[in-house]
């Protein structure tokens, strides 16, 4: 195996990125089938607690450490990446997968705008042409404009912003922390949004459209086999991606393992060709390709500034 500077990886980090992204593009593929029978709010609710069951038990084994360094610090960060991941979750149900996850991957756009504005750090000509040559591209992806405004196209966007301050205070507030305390956190503060959306739902029923159409809005419900199997399959699918993840950036530098997190847009948009037949159009695809360009700029610009 290549062995790149300070005993890195780089070949081995990048396929443990792409593994993956190719693993976490095939369960959130699934959230539409999940939508047809349950709720966003049990959903995410379930999801949660089979999760820290999950690494509860790795923790009793030593695997693992759960227990954080700054318990506030973790719990910020997990808050909003989850609110992140409630979105993005939520917008599966209604939108291509294709277009949510462009949504999502404004995030690196929104770190350096917010890092700029509050932490007083320089953009730099390079990093304005490639927000602007990301922007571009979501704006092809989302196409909000293609049959007159529609704002529910735009709602990515917010994901994208609230996993960018999640990124942010695991670069200010989280050194030292481990990555599964800090992804018990996420999980517990997802689990804690499903809970209080399931409670208000189900003390206050709303009319429920059928099927997915219904997913925001549905109350407490008993899941059929299909929607218990999938909702594992997140559960432990999760898991194994996260456990990739931690282990490409331990194996490589890790402004150049970021970049492959973007593969995560092609991998989406193909399992949802080879399971649901839905297609890119070609504007989409270039959006893609420009969203991919605009990351790897600020990708390299960061690297080259540390």
């Amino acid at each position: 195996m290549h062995t790149g500077k300070h005993g890195d990886k780089p070949i081995a980090a990048a396929g443990a990125i792409l593994a993956a992204m190719a693993l976490l593009g095939l369960i959130d593929n699934t959230v539409s089938v999940i939508a047809r029978d349950l709720g966003l709010w049990q959903f995410h609710l379930i999801r949660a607690l089979m999760a820290v069951a999950l690494m509860g038990f790795l923790s009793m084994l030593g695997l693992v450490r759960l227990k954080p360094n700054r318990n506030w610090a973790v719990a910020l960060r997990g808050g909003f990446t989850a609110l992140s991941m409630l979105i993005y979750f939520g917008c599966l149900a209604f939108l291509p997968i294709g277009q949510v996850a462009a949504g999502l991957f404004t995030a690196p756009i929104w770190v350096m705008l917010i890092s700029a504005r509050f932490l007083g750090k320089p953009i730099g000509v390079a990093r304005i042409l490639a927000v602007g040559i990301g922007f571009g591209g979501v704006l092809l992806v989302l196409n909000p404009f293609g049959g007159g405004f529609d704002w529910v196209a735009m709602v990515p966007l917010s994901a994208g912003f609230f996993y960018a301050i999640g990124s942010i205070a695991t670069r200010q507030w989280c050194e030292g922390e481990s990555t599964f305390s800090m992804l018990l956190y996420f999980f517990l503060s997802l689990g804690l949004f499903g809970a209080v959306g399931l409670s208000v739902l189900t003390l206050w029923p709303q009319q429920v459209p059928a099927g997915a159409a219904g997913f925001i809005l549905r109350g407490l419900v008993w899941p059929t086999p299909m929607g218990w199997a999938l909702t594992v399959l997140q559960a432990v699918g999760s898991i194994a991606g996260v456990g990739l993840i931690i282990r490409g950036y331990q194996l490589g530098e890790a402004s150049y393992v970021a970049i492959y997190e973007y593969s995560l847009l092609f991998f989406a948009a193909g399992w949802s060709w080879l399971l649901w037949g839905q297609q890119l159009k070609p504007l989409a695809a270039l959006g893609i390709v420009l969203i991919l360009v605009s990351g790897a700029i600020i990708a390299i610009r960061s690297r080259r500034q540390r």
